[in-house]
């Protein structure tokens, strides 16, 4: 073995060794370190390549490094990164047309990370609840569903079915009341007068790619309209293309009152998330009753900026919708006693795995050394998310090692 390979290899050790001695817990990654990107493919340390399935939870649907965005995010650091919303900058007026008109919503709310974009969303349906809806203070009621995945802060993991999210965090925070995820019925029979919006994923992601009953949505957009509560869309996982559309709630022909957005639309370059609503919505908001020092700062809107604009141009959405039933097909096809089911849309896919597999996680360890990066979701799932400037091609090589894997751990 030679002398480089060996210094590679103790470069993996003493950088996985880092991570364990000075950070937190928090995680657990596989081991692979990766050190540059492009496209689908990283490589990691060693020079090995690998092709990404997991695309950042979605984040990276533009795929790693993509020149454009990457241009963007350059020459705006060059000009100004940072004002606060203080004062006003010649980014935000042009983003906020860009992604409303793209959109078809009438205002945006701009923040940072996904969870604080969950937060906006519950913030403005409990103060438009107070404010126009005539819900008496204190009283406002959201409904969400179980094995739901909205963010990691203490309010949202207090209507998380999640036992590992709950653990330790409490007391919660009250006003939620969880239902089952694809049961129309039961969010008929939960509605009273002072419920103030129902929150759902159109697809539940972490839960391992769930997609509920046909007609599910639109379900729900009529009894909340019929009872004058919002709904609420978390596509911050299913938006921006990963389901073969723009948004995931489009499949049904919907509109909801307010739509969350994150990851994608940075294209995996820096944290930008928000909301979309229209204006009997969003006009709640007074000056100072909520904001962000970095949401929609200059940096961050000239990046999505980018993301957006090459996500149309390079008509990322219709490949999702074009190699999506292809992949699900080729997946379907494999003889494995361990898969219990293939579903997805789009490109998003998610293998479950019978009880008796022995958990997911040793079926992406086998998958790593095959040169495919994928995750594990809810123990005994296989997430498939690759960036949407995916091939055939490369569909193609990945179903070969993904069969490989199935049918002979």
């Amino acid at each position: 073995m030679s002398t480089t390979v060996l210094e590679n290899q103790a470069a993996t050790t003493d950088l996985i060794a880092l991570e364990e001695r000075y950070g937190a817990h928090n995680y657990h990654p596989l081991d692979v370190v990766v050190s540059r990107a492009e496209g689908v493919w990283v490589w990691d340390v060693e020079g090995r390549r690998y092709l990404d399935f997991l695309a950042a939870y979605s984040a990276v649907n533009q795929g790693h490094c993509h020149p454009e965005i990457l241009k963007a995010l350059v020459e705006q650091a060059h000009r100004v990164t940072l004002t606060s919303r203080a004062f006003r900058s010649d980014q935000l007026g042009p983003f906020y047309r860009q992604v409303c008109e793209l959109t078809g919503f009438q205002k945006f709310l701009p923040m940072n990370t996904g969870a604080e974009a969950v937060e906006t969303a519950l913030k403005t349906a409990r103060k438009w609840a107070y404010k126009v809806k005539g819900v008496p203070e204190g009283k406002a009621e959201i409904i969400a569903f179980n094995n739901n995945f909205h963010g990691r802060t203490i309010t949202i993991v207090s209507f998380s079915t999640e036992a590992d999210y709950r653990d330790g965090f409490g007391p919660f925070t009250p006003g939620f009341r969880v239902l089952p995820y694809g049961d129309a019925d039961a969010v008929e029979k939960a509605m009273h007068e002072n419920v103030a919006a129902v929150l759902v994923e159109p697809i539940q992601g972490e839960a391992g790619i769930v997609l509920p009953p046909a007609g599910y949505l639109g379900r729900l957009r009529e009894i909340t309209r019929r009872h004058g509560a919002l709904l609420i869309a978390d596509e911050i996982q299913s938006g921006l293309g990963r389901t073969g559309k723009l948004f995931a709630y489009q499949h049904e022909g919907i509109r909801p009152d307010v739509v969350i957005v994150g990851k994608a639309l940075s294209g995996g370059f820096y944290p930008v998330s928000g909301i979309l609503a229209d204006d009997p919505v969003m006009d709640v908001f007074k000056p100072g009753q909520h904001g962000s020092t970095y949401g929609g700062n200059p940096l961050a809107v000239a990046v999505a900026q980018a993301a957006l604009r090459v996500l149309v141009e390079e008509r990322m959405v219709e490949n999702s919708a074009e190699l999506g039933p292809y992949f699900l097909e080729r997946l379907r096809q494999i003889q494995s006693r361990h898969v219990k089911e293939v579903r997805g849309l789009g490109l998003w896919i998610g293998i479950e795995l019978h009880r008796e597999a022995g958990g997911a996680r040793r079926f992406c360890e086998a998958l790593q050394k095959e040169g495919l990066l994928c995750k594990e979701t809810h123990d005994h799932v296989i997430r498939i998310a690759p960036p949407l400037v995916i091939k055939k091609d490369e569909i193609d090589w990945a179903v070969e090692r993904l069969e490989r894997v199935l049918t002979t751990l």
